[in-house]
């Protein structure tokens, strides 16, 4: 019978997350990956056969999971508007309220390999599809709900950079306030 390991899976993926959220996939160095998670390298190796590639694979695995919960208000809520306020807010509580940097931007700086960029392309599109269907379910035709979708992920991740930029939470919180009246068309069919 096996060791346990030292550290939760969760807990384990939420430290190197961190990491690459702060370094991206390059920057993200093995010592620093060893650091954050408290395991030697020997370790992260025996948990990730694979090493960084690995690690980063697990993370959009834990990534991918948590959206499918926070996406998960637009198609399960009736009212599209209470939908997409729920939505918010757990994107909110996903970004600790902008205190976060986007893992899927920072995960494809210069550096990832074809695969991360493609699971986060992947990630992203489903996000899109996900608030067009909402914004089409309240009455968007289809170019209006993909255009709606787009300027909603656009305003979030702005949001995220100036949040980040200028050290000031208020910029993200506006933009979450705001995704009812970008995603709901006020006059339904245009």
């Amino acid at each position: 019978m096996g060791r346990a390991p030292s550290i939760d899976d969760d807990v384990l993926l939420g430290h190197l997350a961190e990491v690459f959220r702060q370094a991206g996939y390059e920057g993200a160095s093995l010592t620093a990956l060893s650091s954050a998670s408290g395991l030697h390298r020997a370790s992260l190796y025996h948990r990730f056969p694979t090493g960084k590639p690995g690690m980063a694979a697990a993370v959009l695995d834990s990534v991918e999971q948590a959206f499918g919960a926070i996406l998960d208000p637009l198609t399960a809520e009736d009212d599209p508007s209470a939908a997409v306020r729920e939505m918010a807010r757990r994107v909110g509580a996903f970004y600790a309220d902008g205190r976060l940097a986007c893992v899927l931007d920072t995960m494809t700086l210069s550096g990832a390999p074809d695969e991360i960029k493609v699971r986060a392309a992947g990630l992203a599109t489903t996000w899109l599809s996900a608030m067009a269907g909402v914004a089409r379910r309240a009455g968007a035709t289809e170019p209006d709900a993909a255009r709606r979708a787009r300027a909603a992920l656009v305003r979030i991740e702005g949001s995220l950079v100036v949040t980040r930029v200028l050290a000031d939470p208020a910029e993200f919180q506006l933009a979450l306030a705001e995704l009812p009246a970008i995603l709901i068309p006020s006059d339904p069919g245009r």
